[in-house]
Order: C-alpha cells, then structure tokens, then sequence
C-alpha cells in the first residue's frame, strides 16, 4: 500500500506561554519548540512514523528550514525524492503562540511573494492512496485524474475556487467545521447538524467528514448522520490537530478499517496531540495510541 501526500510544508516555531501577549511589553521566553508543519506534510510524517509506505510532494526552498524539514521526513521513511526544493525560494515559517491555559494558539506565517506551485511529475509508482490539502491545486487534480484506481481524500480546511473543484473530484471529502459552515451557509448552533450534513452531501454526494475540534466529527453511517465524540482531555496546544486527524484518517483507509473506527482512531490520534506543544512533536506512536483507544472499548 502506498499513499501519495500532496500539499503544503512549512516549519514551525511554537512558544508555549501562561497567557497571551499584551500590546507594547517585553517577554523573555526560556522554551521554545520547532519542527516541520503544514497540513499534508503532517499527514505524510504521522504515515511515515506509523510504518506506511508513503511519498510527500511539496515545495520548500533550498535553506535552513527546507533542509530542515526533508531530513525530518527522510528520518521517518518517507519518500522526499520527488519535493521540489528550489534555490532562491524561502521556505514558509510560522512562529505560534500557544497559550496553554486555554489551549488555544495564534499563528504568524511568513511567506514571502506567491508560494511556488507544480503542476505535472511521472512517478515510478503507482499510488494506492492520494490525499490532498488543496495547496498544489494543479499537480493534485492531474494526480488524482491520472490514477482513478487511487482512493482519494481531502483535507479541506480553506474554502477557495479551487478546494471546491478539487472537492468534487475526490472520494473522501474531509472537512473543518469552518469550510462545511462556509460551504452550506449553515451555521452550527448544537441543533440543526444534520441540516449541515444533508447540505453537504447535496454539493458533493460522496464520503464526507466534517471535524468539530473537541466535539469530534459529524459523519453519515447506514443513512443516519451521527457524531463520533472527541475524548476528554485538557488542551495545551491544538496546532497541527486537524493535520494529525488526517493522517490518521488515511491510515485507517489504508488498513481497510470500518468507516466508524478509523473516525474513533482519529479522534483519539487528534485528541492526544493537543496535550503536547508542537505539531509534529506532538504525534505519538502507534502503540500509544492502540492502547488508549482498546481502552475505550
């Protein structure tokens, strides 16, 4: 089983603090974290550490940071040789504040000009899997048109012209609450989730997932719209969750899991990461996460 990941990395400073940041003060920090992000190069690393066989496609530039990030990759077996790393182009980097009373976390990104985008690569293999995060709009569409046989799955989290193309090519359509909110112009309010659900598969009448943060996820299962909740646990850092819960997300499809656990696996796999500082730093291993979802059971 192979998957292909496609999309968007970047490296990641996170600053825990007690707080946040008042206007005009001085801070002196004594811990920071740093390591690789972006949502499908997430995805690719948690795939890699868990033993999947798995090629990430992005761009990064030729410098401390791409380097960085590629040797990350390279140490969880993931196939870095077809990225793009380009001389003269910045890799995107984000500082993150991450207050870790409530959990919750600001992100600065610094990307300089147009992000650099590819469009076509021959592979030497044929992927099993395709997830996307709709930052390499091009280069996803011809991939996913190139190898229909692929299951495909789509972490949007943006709505744009061209996540809503991408959408509807793709298999496994999985959501943030934001995009399906924006997509349906229904604004969840704990009552009318359905109403929401049923006007997403209107759009895209496929597989659809939409993720609720700690609320879990909303999904259809035998014709009946249902919510797999999230686990209880206290937040210090909800960056990278999403990405994490699609990594997870595509392990599970991988493995050929029933639709409701590979939601409950991810669930747990994305409720975990939050009580660690950092994306990537925060991706425990797979037996980690084994045991604590037989202990749900």
């Amino acid at each position: 089983m192979k998957v292909l990941c496609i999309g968007h990395a970047s490296y990641d400073t996170t600053i825990p603090m007690c707080g946040f940041l008042e206007e005009n003060t001085k801070l002196r920090i004594d811990t920071k974290f740093e390591c690789g992000g972006g949502p499908a190069c997430n995805a690719a690393y948690l795939l890699g550490k868990w033993g999947i066989d798995t090629c990430f496609i992005g761009v990064v530039g030729n410098d401390k940071y791409g380097n960085y990030i590629k040797k990350e990759l390279d140490a969880v077996g993931i196939d870095t040789r077809y990225m793009r790393i380009l001389d003269g182009y910045e890799t995107t980097s984000s500082i993150i504040f991450a207050n870790v009373e409530s959990g919750t976390r600001t992100i600065v990104s610094y990307r300089p000009g147009e992000a650099e985008k590819m469009k076509m690569i021959d592979l030497d293999f044929v992927p099993d899997i395709i997830l996307v995060d709709g930052h390499e709009f091009e280069l996803s569409k011809n991939m996913i048109e190139k190898y229909p046989n692929a299951i495909s799955i789509m972490d949007a989290g943006r709505v744009t012209e061209d996540n809503l193309r991408l959408a509807s090519i793709i298999d496994y359509v999985v959501c943030s609450k934001e995009f399906a909110e924006t997509v349906t112009e229904v604004t969840l309010d704990g009552t009318n989730y359905e109403e929401l659900f049923q006007k997403m598969k209107e759009k895209w009448n496929k597989n659809v997932v939409v993720t609720l943060e700690d609320k879990g996820c909303l999904y259809e299962y035998n014709s009946e719209v249902k919510i797999m909740p999230g686990i209880q646990v206290k937040t210090v850092d909800s960056t990278g969750a999403g990405d994490i819960f699609h990594g997870a997300f595509t392990y599970g499809i991988s493995k050929g899991w029933d639709l409701e656990k590979i939601l409950k696996f991810s669930n747990v796999t994305a409720g975990l990461s939050v009580t660690k500082i950092g994306s990537r730093n925060s991706i425990l291993d797979y037996k980690e996460i084994e045991e604590y979802y037989d202990g749900l059971k």
